[in-house]
């Protein structure tokens, strides 16, 4: 068998340099595909509810030390949660409620027109994820009760 020429090697040099250039090609799109796939939804609402638990732990104990204790477990989930593109959703009392990342679980009857669909009181925080909610914040909202009949007629 004949030594191969230098054509034959250059030309084996130029088809590894093309299969190299495929082959790293190839790869970064499965790293560009990786990266923007983005957060793992379902980690970050099993998080969710681990930080729900410990905080709901922290409230019911008997001890400072445990309560202490609970509430260090729920911010280190709050911190993961934010490291991993989750972003809590905690409305305030008087902010307007929001269908998109709000669920109304209770209703406040209220004689204030001005606080007719208003949160009155944050019940548990929610979670969006990439400006989407996954979980929305549970609330209590104001609902105004309108003009009372004085003569027994429903007024409107």
């Amino acid at each position: 068998m004949a030594d191969p020429s230098l054509q034959d090697l250059a030309d084996k040099v130029d088809d590894l340099t093309r299969l190299v250039t495929r082959q790293t090609a190839t790869l970064g799109r499965i790293a560009d595909a990786g990266a923007r796939s983005g957060p793992d939804v379902p980690l970050l609402v099993d998080l969710h509810a681990l930080r729900t638990d410990a905080l709901a732990c922290a409230a019911t104990t008997r001890t400072r030390k445990e309560r202490a204790a609970f509430e260090a477990i729920a911010g280190g989930l709050e911190r993961l949660l934010a490291g991993r593109g989750g972003t809590l959703v905690s409305p305030r009392p008087g902010h307007a409620f929001s269908a998109a990342t709000m669920e109304a679980a209770e209703v406040v009857r209220t004689d204030d027109a001005a606080l007719d669909r208003t949160v009155a009181v944050l019940l548990e925080p929610g979670l969006e994820v990439e400006g989407r909610s996954v979980r929305p914040a549970r609330v209590a909202v104001h609902r105004h009760r309108g003009p009372q009949p004085t003569n027994g007629t429903p007024v409107g």
